[in-house]
C-alpha cells in the first residue's frame, strides 16, 4: 500500500453570505492539519470491497496501517439559556464506562447542537413553539476534549443560536483544546492520524453551511477532498425529526415546513464521487444503516447527550457509537454499533440490552432490505459477499 505524500494546503475558502435571524455571517477562520494522537484497536468484522491505491502516491505503508473512527448523534451538554440546566458536577454529563470505549477512537466526531459562548442574547424568538436556543459554558469544551472528542459538526440548526458572536465564540473555545469543526461554507477540514489523511466535510439544510441541496457544490467538495486524502468523511445533518420520522425514504422530507433534504439522495451521491463513509444526524432518533458500492452509511445515530435538553421519550432515548476502523487505502475493514440509551436526564449509558442493535437491525430490514450487509445482535457490521 502506498503513503500519500502529506501537504499542508487547504481547500481555497470561499466567503459565502446569508442573512439568518437578521444576522450577517461572515468569513470564518480557515482550518488545517491536526495531529491526532490516540491508541488505536482491532475488531475483526472483515469487509471485502477494497479502494484503488492513489496513483503516484511515494514510499510504502505498513499492511497493518489503519485508523479508527468514532461518531456519535447529537450533544447538548446542557444550557443556561433561558434558565438555568445544568448538573451539579458537569464531569458526570459522560460516564466512565463510556470514556473507556472512547479511548479507542484515534478520531471521535460529535454533532454539536449549543454553543459554548457567555453571549448574552439569542438570535432566535424561543416564545414561538418549537424554537430552541441552547447556550452551554465555555468551560465545557474542557470535558469535550478530556473524553476524546476533536472534531465536532456546527452545521445544524443551532449553529446560530447566539448569533455571529456566539458561533466563533463556540469555535474558538472548541480549537483552543484541539478541537476542530466542520461544516462552514466551502471548507473542508483534514486532519492526519498513523499516516492517514482524513478529510471530513460537515453539510446541513441551510445555505450558511455547505448544503445538502447543493448537490453540484456538495460533488466538487467531496472530489477535492478525495484527491488530498485517503478517506473521505461526510456529516450529514438532515431529515425530519422525532419519533414519527425513525423511517428512511428516499425522497424530500420536511419539519414544520422545513425542507430538510433528502438523506438518501445526497448520501449515495456523495459516494458516488468520492465519500467512502456518510455519517447522519438531526433526526434526534437512529435510523437504518445500508452498504452501497462498498461504503457505509449510517442515516441517524440518534442523541448522545442531552441534559435536560433533548427529550428520551420513545425511540429518542435509544444511542449509540458507531465505530469504524479503515485502512490506509480508505478500505473499511470492520464496522460496529456500541449500544448506548440515555436517562431521563439525557445522559448516556452503555446499554448491556442492546436495544438500539435491534432497532436499527430491524430499520435497516425494513428500509435497506437489498443492502448487503447483517448486522448482528452484538452490533457488528458485517458484509454480505
Amino acid at each position: 500500500m502506498a503513503k500519500v505524500k502529506l501537504r499542508h494546503s487547504l481547500f481555497i475558502t470561499t466567503i459565502g453570505s446569508c442573512i439568518f435571524a437578521s444576522l450577517s455571517i461572515v468569513a470564518f477562520a480557515h482550518f488545517g492539519t491536526q495531529q491526532i494522537s490516540d491508541a488505536a484497536s482491532t475488531i475483526q468484522t472483515p469487509f471485502s470491497v477494497s479502494k484503488s491505491p492513489t496513483p503516484g502516491a511515494e514510499n510504502q505503508q505498513s499492511v497493518t496501517q489503519s485508523v479508527i473512527i468514532q461518531a456519535v448523534g447529537d450533544v447538548i451538554p446542557g444550557t443556561n439559556y433561558p434558565n438555568y440546566r445544568l448538573p451539579k458536577n458537569s464531569d458526570r454529563l459522560i460516564p466512565n464506562s463510556i470514556r473507556t470505549h472512547f479511548q479507542r477512537a484515534d478520531v471521535l466526531f460529535g454533532n454539536l447542537e449549543s454553543s459554548l459562548t457567555n453571549y448574552r442574547y439569542s438570535s432566535k424568538d424561543i416564545t414561538k413553539g418549537q424554537i430552541f436556543a441552547f447556550r452551554s459554558p465555555p468551560q465545557y469544551k474542557n470535558l469535550l476534549a478530556k473524553v476524546g472528542f476533536n472534531v465536532f459538526n456546527i452545521a445544524n440548526n443551532h449553529t446560530l443560536d447566539f448569533g455571529n458572536i456566539g458561533l466563533q465564540d463556540t469555535q474558538n473555545n472548541l480549537e483552543s483544546v484541539g478541537i476542530k469543526v466542520v461544516g462552514h461554507k466551502n471548507k473542508i477540514l483534514f486532519i492526519e492520524k498513523n499516516q492517514i489523511k482524513i478529510a471530513i466535510i460537515g453539510f446541513s439544510p441551510y445555505d450558511f453551511h455547505n448544503s445538502v441541496h447543493d448537490i453540484k457544490i456538495a460533488e466538487l467538495l467531496v472530489k477535492e477532498a478525495q484527491r488530498k486524502a485517503d478517506i473521505v468523511v461526510i456529516s450529514m445533518h438532515a431529515g425530519a425529526e422525532g419519533n414519527n420520522a425513525i423511517r428512511t425514504r428516499n425522497k424530500v422530507e420536511f419539519f414544520y415546513g422545513e425542507n430538510r433534504g433528502n438523506s438518501v439522495l445526497f448520501a449515495r451521491r456523495m459516494i458516488d464521487v468520492g465519500a467512502d463513509l456518510v455519517i447522519g444526524h438531526g433526526p434526534h432518533v437512529p435510523r437504518a444503516m445500508e452498504m452501497y458500492k462498498g461504503k457505509l452509511i449510517a442515516y441517524s445515530l440518534g442523541n448522545f447527550l442531552g441534559y435536560r435538553t433533548l427529550s428520551t421519550l420513545g425511540k429518542k432515548g435509544h444511542s449509540m457509537i458507531l465505530e469504524t476502523k479503515f485502512n490506509s487505502q480508505g478500505n473499511l475493514e470492520s464496522a460496529k454499533i456500541i449500544p448506548l440509551m440515555m436517562n431521563k436526564q439525557g445522559i448516556p449509558y452503555v446499554d448491556k440490552k442492546y436495544r438500539t442493535v435491534k432497532l436499527v437491525r430491524y430499520l435497516t430490514k425494513k428500509d435497506f432490505p437489498n443492502t448487503p450487509i447483517k448486522i448482528n445482535p452484538k452490533g457488528e457490521i458485517l458484509e454480505i459477499n
